[in-house]
């Protein structure tokens, strides 16, 4: 089993910026790919970004230059910047982990708004 426990969402002006935080505990040496997943109001979640173990990232089309993605594999946390964030950036954002199995973390709001 792998718990997983997110941080750092809030609300923030069209065009700023803010960092989440996902902190995986339990059986974390089965972790490979650590990824960020949203959901926005009546649509279905999507993957926005993903880091292998080998440092491997790939982004949504949309948060290209935008989002940066990066893990820390000693504090077996992964991290989620995002810069110059628009209102449709709106949404639950998720972390999510591939190992043995896959896990969820809780979810935290991200609210683009001026």
């Amino acid at each position: 089993q792998v718990q997983l426990v997110e941080s750092g969402g809030g609300l923030v002006q069209p065009g700023g910026s803010l960092r989440l935080s996902c902190a995986a505990s339990g059986n974390i040496f089965s972790i490979n790919v650590m990824a960020w997943y949203r959901q926005a109001p009546g649509k279905q979640r999507e993957s926005v970004a993903s880091i292998s173990n080998s440092g491997v990232t790939n982004y949504v089309r949309s948060v290209r230059g935008r989002f940066t993605i990066s893990r820390d594999n000693v504090k077996n946390t992964v991290y989620l910047q995002m810069d110059s964030l628009k209102p449709e950036d709106t949404a639950v954002y998720y972390c999510r982990v591939f190992g043995q199995g896959n896990y969820w973390g809780q979810g935290t709001q991200v609210t683009v708004s001026s």
